[in-house]
């Protein structure tokens, strides 16, 4: 009886001590202690007490450094009341302290060996926030009533993102690695298709949205081809979202490692690599820009933050319809 009182104790007080750390280090938490190079660039643009930006600047563009061929494509968009409900949930859920400190303990425990993606997706936080349905609307220059037959969502996550655009169709496809978030995806009826198995299909898709998923790919190039010869022909549209500066890394179990195949987009500020995507990288893989914008890409918070931010450039592209029976070729 004394032997298993003295272990109790020692768990509990274990347990306690591990809280108090985590607690001690709210404050003092930064990214040069994080060994995921995703992680990391999150905690470097996050929205933090003193130091983030105003999220006014979060979609800030300097249109006339965009140069003459993308300058017209831009569109400016704005804080609207989707994008401010996501942050405030995000705020109310960092206050759960309890919830927060499970979180950070599961995490701690399965890190070495589960994705980050996997865990978030087992303990069913992490939800991102890309575009509103009025931004993916201007975006795509559709209405509200607007519908077409199908979507595919490449790396879908949760499927929070895919819902925003989901009501204007009438067959939502999705694909994703993490075997917890292809649950949340069955869960929302959505039909989910392997990594190799979405561009064998007998048939094409009207929309395919490749969200932040180019710098977390093992072939990001091959994988444009792939979109590219999977859209519905002249009206099948991409919707591709890029944290820029653009920072590859892929992730495998609990690590990180560089790609197979090294996508290198040129230029410092965000208006140089939007270019040097638009004018050089789409084109040498059959697309053209037909509209970008600059979004936050926003990611729930935990004990440390509210909520993390970085930095999006949002595109839509179109199949380039010159030299067709090249690009069919080089496909």
């Amino acid at each position: 009886m004394c032997h298993l009182q003295l272990k109790t104790l020692i768990f509990v007080a274990w347990v306690l001590g591990y809280v108090a750390f985590l607690l001690s280090i709210r404050r003092m938490w930064t990214g040069k202690y994080v060994r995921s190079p995703l992680v990391r660039s999150l905690f470097l643009d996050v929205a933090n007490e003193g130091e983030a930006m105003e999220p006014q600047e979060w979609y800030r563009c300097s249109p006339e450094l965009l140069g003459e061929s993308v300058q017209p494509l831009f569109i400016q968009s704005h804080l609207d009341s989707a994008t401010k409900s996501f942050l405030k949930r995000s705020v109310e859920k960092s206050d759960w302290l309890l919830t927060q400190l499970y979180y950070s303990f599961v995490s701690t425990i399965l890190s070495p060996v589960v994705s980050r993606t996997s865990i978030n997706g087992f303990l069913g936080r992490g939800s991102m926030f890309v575009f509103s349905a009025e931004q993916f609307q201007q975006l795509l220059r559709i209405n509200p009533e607007w519908k077409a037959e199908r979507l595919l969502d490449l790396g879908a996550g949760d499927g929070g993102v895919t819902e925003v655009m989901g009501v204007h169709f009438s067959e939502i496809y999705a694909t994703e690695v993490s075997l917890p978030m292809k649950w949340h995806l069955q869960r929302r009826n959505y039909k989910v298709l392997g990594i190799d198995e979405w561009q064998q299909t007998s048939f094409q898709y009207d929309v395919i949205s490749c969200l932040n998923l180019l710098d977390r790919c093992d072939d990001p190039l091959l994988l444009l081809r792939d979109i590219r010869r999977s859209l519905v022909p002249k009206t099948g549209r991409v919707i591709l979202a890029a944290v820029l500066p653009f920072q590859p890394y892929v992730e495998i179990g609990g690590k990180w490692q560089r790609p197979k195949e090294h996508l290198k987009v040129k230029g410092k500020t965000w208006e140089e690599q939007v270019m040097e995507l638009s004018n050089e990288v789409f084109p040498g893989v059959g697309f053209e820009v037909e509209a970008v914008t600059r979004l936050p890409y926003l990611c729930e918070g935990d004990m440390y933050n509210d909520y993390y931010v970085l930095d999006d450039a949002v595109f839509v592209l179109r199949a380039s319809e010159g030299n067709s029976e090249v690009w069919q070729e080089a496909l």
